[in-house]
């Protein structure tokens, strides 16, 4: 997935903030919420830098990439990883400001799942399942952040994360699957053929449900269920740009997510704020 865009930003932030908001029952400190925030922005330009790095060659045969900085000559390769490194020791610096061991380590696994996932497309028959993992630690780190502990219901948002990614990725796969299959680049939407569509929308389905039952667990209250449901009628106009499989509508269903994103947090968000102050 390319990560230089203002979607490939929010898509990290939004499980994020669902982490941060239902660790911190609804008050999250401030400045722990803007301290992930600016680290989501930094590391996704920085995850973009190592996509783009690794797929040059592959972009330069891809209509849709072959303008990118780095295949046009526009960033040389050295200009590409000096920035690369500021951005990452950026971004290490903010996770020190935590002092937490916990924290520490989970950023180290994050970047090592950042920065290996381009090679997946090499080998994997689904890479978008490892992209769902490295986009998706932002999870467990915000309960470190703020708990020092990872209870269950991290991991199982971070489950929900995954299977989200795997819906809009796949999304994004779709418009370049003719390119891929020229190139030799596997992706979930080559993989599944066919069923594409019909495995996004069992992805959303799982992501859905799987948040439906999180607040069962967690007794939360309507608030948080209309947001879902706001999140599954965003899924199913999905649908309707996906289903005949055009380029241009299912970058649109892609770049679509950040309003299931936002959904599902504004649920979140009004149900702790009803919980705490009506």
């Amino acid at each position: 997935m390319r990560l230089d865009k203002p979607t490939g930003v929010l898509v990290l932030v939004w499980p994020t903030l669902w982490a941060l908001w239902i660790s911190a029952g609804g008050q999250p400190d401030p400045m722990v919420v803007w301290i992930f925030i600016l680290g989501a922005v930094m590391m996704r330009s920085a995850a973009c830098i190592m996509n783009d790095l690794m797929d040059r060659d592959f972009d330069a045969r891809v209509a849709r990439t072959r303008d990118r900085p780095l295949v046009t000559g526009k960033v040389s390769t050295r200009e590409a990883l000096s920035i690369c490194a500021v951005l990452l020791t950026l971004s290490f610096s903010l996770v020190l400001c935590f002092k937490n061991l916990t924290m520490i380590c989970l950023a180290f696994v994050a970047l090592f799942l950042t920065a290996t996932y381009p090679l997946t497309k090499r080998f994997l028959s689904l890479p978008q399942l490892y992209l769902g993992v490295a986009l998706g630690f932002g999870v467990p780190m915000a309960y470190a952040a703020q708990t020092d502990a990872l209870p269950k219901t991290c991991w199982y948002l971070l489950v929900a994360s995954v299977f989200w990614t795997l819906a809009y990725d796949t999304e994004y796969a779709m418009v370049d699957r003719e390119d891929d299959l020229k190139i030799g680049v596997k992706t979930s939407a080559i993989t599944f053929g066919r069923f594409d569509v019909k495995f996004v929308m069992a992805c959303y389905a799982a992501m859905l449900g799987l948040l439906a039952w999180i607040g069962q667990t967690l007794y939360r209250g309507w608030p948080y269920y209309v947001g879902i449901g706001a999140a599954s009628v965003a899924a199913l106009y999905h649908f309707t740009l996906i289903r005949d499989r055009d380029p241009e509508k299912c970058f649109k269903a892609f770049r679509h997510n950040n309003w299931i994103g936002a959904c599902v947090f504004a649920g979140i968000a009004l149900d702790y704020l009803r919980q705490l102050y009506f």
